[in-house]
C-alpha cells in the first residue's frame, strides 16, 4: 500500500468491472477512499444489477480500504447529482472524478439508428458532463479537484462501425480542455486518457480466424490493470503539471496526443474563388492531408 493519493475521496463510474474497477482498486492501494460507482447495465447499456458495485467495494474492504457503492446511471443529471452526493454524504468531500462509464453499440453509419446513437452519446459524452458539472460547485469551493476522463483512439484517431462512440470521445477531449481553461483558477485539473485494454467493451471482437484470435491474444496482454497508474498519478498532487493533457495507454507503454493545430496554409492576397481554390489552394494542401486511417493503422505495432 502507498499514499500518492492518501485520503483523496476518488468517484470512479462505470467501476463494476474492466478499466473502471482496477482503477478503483489502485486508488485505494495509494490511499484513497473510493466510490464505486456502476448501473450493472450490459455492455450495450440494458438492465442494471446492483451486484457489480458491491463486489467491488467488497474487495477493497477485504484490502483494508473505504469505498461506498453506488448504481445511478450517469446519463441523467440527477443520476449523476447523487454520484457526487453519495461520496459527500460518506466521506464529507469530493477530489477527483475519473469519468469511465461507457456502453456500446456499434453499427456502420449508414445502418446506425437513432437509439444506437442517443444511448452512447448519453452515457459517454452526457455521462462526462453530468457528473463533471455535479463536482465543479465542490471543486470551486474548495480550491481544488480533478478530473480523469477516458477517451478513445476511435475518435482521436477513427474506427470502423462506433460513429456514435467516436464522436462522444472526441467530445470528452473538447469538454476536458473546456473544464481545464475554465477551472484552473480554481486549482481544478482536467485530463483524459485513451486506453488500450481486453475488456468487456471490446470483448466482442470476432476470433473467426488464426490471425483474428492471434490479435485477440495480443490484446488480451493488455490487462484493465495497466491502465491504472497513470490514472492514480494524474489524481495525485505529483502530477500538478499535466492540465488539459491527452494520454494513451498501451500495455506498457504510455503515449501524450497530439492536438489539432494548423499544420500548413496557403495564402492569396486578392482572395480566393472557388476555381483559385480548386487550382492552386487544395493542390498546395494535399500533400499534407491525412489518410482515412483507423486507431489500428497509427498503433501498428504489437503491443510491449
Amino acid at each position: 500500500m502507498g499514499n500518492m493519493v492518501q485520503d483523496k475521496v476518488v468517484v470512479v463510474t462505470g467501476a463494476g468491472g474492466g478499466i473502471g474497477r482496477d482503477i478503483a482498486l489502485a486508488m485505494v492501494r495509494e490511499g484513497a477512499k473510493v466510490v464505486v460507482n456502476d448501473l450493472g447495465a450490459s455492455v450495450s447499456g440494458e438492465g442494471n444489477d446492483t451486484g457489480p458495485a458491491q463486489a467491488v467495494v467488497n474487495e477493497i474492504k477485504a484490502l483494508g480500504g473505504e469505498a461506498v457503492a453506488n448504481t445511478d446511471s450517469v446519463s441523467e443529471a440527477a443520476g449523476a447529482g447523487r454520484i457526487i452526493q453519495a461520496a459527500l454524504d460518506a466521506f464529507g468531500r469530493v477530489d477527483v472524478v475519473v469519468n469511465n462509464a461507457g456502453i456500446l453499440r456499434d453499427r456502420f453509419f449508414h445502418k446506425m439508428s437513432v437509439d444506437e446513437w442517443d444511448a452512447v452519446i448519453k452515457v459517454h459524452l452526457y455521462g462526462a458532463y453530468y457528473v463533471s458539472r455535479a463536482a465543479a460547485t465542490h471543486f470551486k469551493e474548495q480550491g481544488s479537484g480533478n478530473y480523469i476522463h477516458m477517451t478513445s483512439t476511435s475518435g482521436l484517431v477513427g474506427n470502423f462501425g462506433q460513429a456514435n462512440y467516436s464522436a462522444a470521445k472526441l467530445g470528452v477531449m473538447a469538454l476536458s480542455k473546456s473544464i481545464a481553461l475554465d477551472m484552473q483558477k480554481f486549482n481544478v485539473r482536467s485530463n483524459c486518457i485513451a486506453p488500450f485494454a481486453w475488456s468487456r467493451m471490446i470483448g466482442s471482437i470476432p476470433t473467426d480466424t488464426p490471425a483474428e484470435q492471434a490479435r485477440v491474444d495480443r490484446i488480451k496482454q493488455m490487462t484493465p490493470a495497466k491502465i491504472a497508474p497513470l490514472a492514480v498519478c494524474l489524481a495525485s498532487d505529483t502530477a500538478s503539471d499535466a492540465n488539459g493533457q491527452v494520454f494513451a495507454v498501451r500495455n506498457n507503454e504510455i503515449f501524450l496526443m497530439s492536438q489539432p493545430r494548423p499544420i500548413r496554409s496557403v495564402h492569396r492576397s486578392e482572395g480566393w474563388t472557388p476555381e483559385s481554390v480548386a487550382a492552386h489552394a487544395l493542390p498546395a494542401l494535399k500533400a499534407s492531408f491525412f489518410p482515412l486511417d483507423r486507431s489500428g493503422d497509427v498503433f501498428s505495432w504489437d503491443p510491449v
